[in-house]
């Protein structure tokens, strides 16, 4: 595995924790030597170097985003340049198309996602996928209850797709979405990737 310098430095990762497996990726995130921040309420967004929005049930956090007054600061946030990250729910959230989602999420990424793509949890499967920009050789996906990433517009760009084509991964910028969850295995590649892939630490915020 080859991680830049950057990416290796310890950092202060928030990890939105309204609802969803937020507790694997801030174990990993610790693991890996950086200080991670189980994010409940909006105010604890400042001062942090990176945001990861975790898998879960996409309408229980759209609903509690909007409730704690999430949505706004959630926005800015990614505007800020700073890298963040959905897994699963969390691509949902992000994107600005979602179907069969009743309420707003964050709306950032220029992506369409349908929602349970792939049926429900007993239909859960992994799958090796080259991802554009990630050393190493192939990740291990863990796919449960995932959502398919239909359409990528510019400046969005997919960079992992399935042996069909199927998109499961996007990048816009400081902006990532995969529809797997890589918190639920023991290679942190694409965790350290994701900290390489926005503004420094220290940078205008």
């Amino acid at each position: 595995m080859t991680v830049s310098p950057r990416s290796s430095a310890p950092r202060t990762v928030g990890v939105l924790a309204l609802q969803g497996d937020f507790r694997e990726h801030r174990e990993m995130l610790e693991g890996m030597g950086h200080r991670a921040i189980e994010v409940r309420k909006p105010a604890q967004l400042e001062g942090l170097d990176a945001l990861i929005i975790p898998g879960g049930e996409s309408t229980t956090i759209a609903r509690l985003i909007l409730s704690n007054g999430f949505q706004e600061p959630l926005r800015a946030f990614c505007a800020s340049g700073r890298p963040t990250w959905g897994t699963c729910a969390g691509a949902i959230l992000l994107a600005k198309e979602v179907d069969r989602l009743d309420r707003p999420g964050i709306e950032t990424m220029h992506i369409r996602v349908r929602r349970n793509a792939f049926g429900r949890q007993v239909d859960s499967f992994e799958e090796d996928l080259a991802i554009e920009g990630l050393e190493g050789g192939p990740f291990r996906a863990v796919f449960i209850r995932a959502p398919v990433i239909e359409r990528v517009d510019p400046p969005a760009r997919p960079i992992a797709r399935l042996a069909d084509g199927t998109v499961v991964a996007a990048r816009q910028g400081n902006l990532l979405a995969t529809s797997f969850h890589p918190e639920l295995t023991h290679d942190t590649r694409l965790h350290a990737y994701f900290l390489t892939i926005g503004a420094p630490p220290g940078a205008a915020k």
